[in-house]
């Protein structure tokens, strides 16, 4: 990161800045653009202000840095890198600009221009660590594994960094031929307990290479014990076991993988188990020397990305890349991330580099379908997971996935048209099944067919009695249309005490007591709800009015406010102006409502109920779009 010199407006530098503030507001732009030109310079190194004295360089110094700075914001690694790539060239090789210039080419994993500037960079600042783990690679692809090691050496910095460089050195010491030596460093360093589940990993990969079957299966037994729902480990395992003729413990250990998953599991578990049935001879999981190191940087990339250190995790990704290419596993993990940042181009760019067929190609498919309705490209995602259900009938996902699509843009019709596609593929239901009958059952009851919609929220709930989705939308609609009631508000209590921290659900237990006139409870739980979702429009207009039935009419109009400032849906503004203008009549139950409801019961399933025609006024503040549905296209 560039330092921040505070600079005195005195100084040639604070001269400098506000000269160049006064030519861009002659240039007719805004005082914020002039300001903020001023800061920008403020904050390039004293070295690099000196290198752009020249006044015809400055501004282009300037305006490249500062675009590059936005494009890094806004995760556009490989326009931050074109941007901080011109600066450099005229700021003449300034070692900031350097360094920005290199965080950039790796992200966006252009290695050829990664490499030199590297070299560069460690010519400058030797402690550069990333840098020296792209030269540790560039040596090891060359079969250079003493220059190598002594990167690794070098990037052995803080957590993450001793971590890597104590497998990577593992695997460079095998790769030289010394078995000993390997384990001697990957047993070195002291590591925390998080770090011993990948140090164990890859020492049952690395002894499996060596060709010592043993002791790979008493590394991968302990990892799998620890945790037996990681696909990469289960997948080692099994590797490891069917390579050593062990056909009956290799399928029992994806049984038992696969029985810890919701539905049918990972395709890949499931086309692992099918192979090693059928007498296959599957090999090893780690089969070349790439393929190792490659798991290093993949494994540590894909948890970094997924526990909130995003930037350095796709830096880990692409490194694994740079070795394997074609890695599908650190290709769809890198396209997760892209997913998690929004950038649903770039997501199928690299769902497009991972080579294709193979168990993988219909979850791929699926989620390029999905990173396509995200752009509002909403007919070539129809499109694409037609084509998947026309591959394989008995497929239930695709037909799953444009249903959810259709339900999210408000288009039931055609949803439950998927859906009733996907039930009838289902011929005796199971617990995984719940969310198809979920599913189409909140169509129904968007489309005003509440019985059919009962009788689905009702099937689902058989299915899955604990699931708080569920419990949240058959109660809350119970009680928004006055039938059930006691039943209604004891299944939204459960779903509470199963999702406490679920803002929505929260919602509809405090919008229950009021629809049930207990004023005071109601505000005790949509406060909370509100708290937990404060940018929610509905949540904020349940509580306003909850807040004018206790007399609190001053919070209440502020509540209504901040729902109008929210984007409620549109049909519901006139409605939401109506109460800041003229508050809340006076209540007019439609039904006979108990001040103290009665306590929920125990695990209702079917519980009895009066039919009706009517549907609710209000329905659930949410309905899961397809990136909250339980869908079965993970990656992990």
């Amino acid at each position: 990161m560039l330092k921040s010199p505070m600079i005195g407006l005195g100084t040639n530098a604070g001269r400098c800045a506000l000269g160049r503030a006064s030519q861009v507001l002659r240039a007719g732009l805004s005082v914020a653009t002039a300001v903020g030109t001023v800061l920008i310079w403020a904050t390039l190194p004293e070295a690099l202000q000196a290198r752009t004295a020249d006044v015809d360089a400055r501004p282009s110094v300037i305006g490249n840095y500062l675009a590059g700075r936005f494009a890094r914001s806004d995760h556009e690694a490989a326009d931050a890198a074109e941007f901080y790539q011109t600066a450099l060239d005229l700021a003449r090789g300034d070692p900031v600009l350097l360094e920005q210039t290199f965080q950039m080419e790796l992200a966006s994993g252009r290695m050829a221009r990664a490499v030199p500037l590297a070299e560069a960079l460690i010519a400058v600042n030797p402690r550069v660590r990333m840098a020296h783990n792209v030269l540790a690679l560039a040596a090891f692809k060359r079969g250079d594994f003493v220059t190598s090691d002594k990167h690794l050496v070098s990037a052995a910095e803080g957590p993450i960094g001793e971590l890597t460089s104590a497998i990577a050195r593992a695997w460079i010491a095998e790769a030289r031929g010394d078995h000993a030596g390997a384990m001697k460093v990957i047993d070195a360093p002291k590591q925390a307990d998080w770090a011993q589940f990948y140090l164990t990993y890859h020492r049952g990969l690395i002894a499996d290479y060596a060709g010592r079957p043993g002791d790979a299966r008493k590394s991968f037994e302990r990892v799998f014990r620890q945790d037996s729902r990681t696909l990469r480990t289960a997948l080692a395992y099994a590797h490891s076991l069917a390579n050593a003729g062990d056909i009956k413990t290799a399928k029992a250990v994806l049984d038992e993988h696969l029985g810890r998953q919701q539905g049918e599991g990972h395709p890949l578990t499931r086309d692992l188990r099918e192979r090693i049935a059928d007498g296959e001879r599957v090999g090893l999981l780690v089969r070349g020397m790439n393929d190792g190191l490659a798991e290093v940087y993949y494994g540590l990339g894909e948890a970094l990305a997924g526990e909130g250190g995003v930037n350095l995790g796709i830096v880990y990704l692409q490194l694994a890349l740079f070795l394997e290419p074609k890695h599908p596993f650190a290709l769809a993990a890198l396209a997760n991330t892209y997913e998690g940042l929004k950038k649903f181009e770039q997501a199928n760019e690299t769902y497009d580099r991972i080579p294709a067929g193979g168990p993988l190609q219909a979850s791929i498919d699926i989620r390029r379908a999905f990173n396509l309705n995200s752009l509002d490209r909403v007919d070539e995602a129809k499109a694409i997971l037609d084509a998947v259900a026309a591959r394989d009938t008995s497929d239930l996902k695709p037909l799953e996935a444009v249903g959810n699509i259709m339900r999210a843009r408000k288009r039931y019709e055609e949803a439950i048209a998927y859906y009733n596609r996907a039930i009838d593929l289902v011929e005796k239901p199971e617990k995984r099944h719940w969310a198809y009958f979920y599913s189409r059952g909140t169509c129904y009851e968007r489309t005003k067919n509440w019985p059919k919609a009962e009788a689905d929220l009702e099937k689902a709930l058989e299915l899955f009695p604990d699931q708080p989705l569920v419990l949240n939308y058959l109660g809350y609609s119970w009680v928004d249309q006055g039938i059930n009631l006691e039943d209604g508000l004891a299944l939204i209590e459960k779903a509470v005490a199963l999702r406490p921290d679920d803002g929505y659900i929260v919602d509809s237990l405090g919008w229950a007591h009021y629809r049930l006139g207990d004023y005071k409870t109601a505000v005790k739980y949509l406060e909370r709800a509100v708290e937990l979702k404060p940018d929610d429009p509905t949540l904020n207009d349940h509580l306003g009015d909850a807040l004018w039935r206790v007399d609190r009419q001053l919070e209440a109009r502020f509540q209504w406010d901040q729902a109008l400032s929210l984007k409620p849906e549109p049909e519901e503004v006139p409605k939401i102006q109506d109460k800041l203008a003229n508050g809340l009549p006076a209540p007019t139950p439609a039904v006979q409502q108990a001040r103290q409801p009665a306590k929920p019961k125990q695990a209702i399933v079917s519980p009895p109920r009066k039919r009706a025609q009517a549907v609710p006024k209000r329905t659930p503040a949410q309905t899961p779009t397809p990136a909250a549905d339980p869908i079965n296209l993970l990656f992990e």
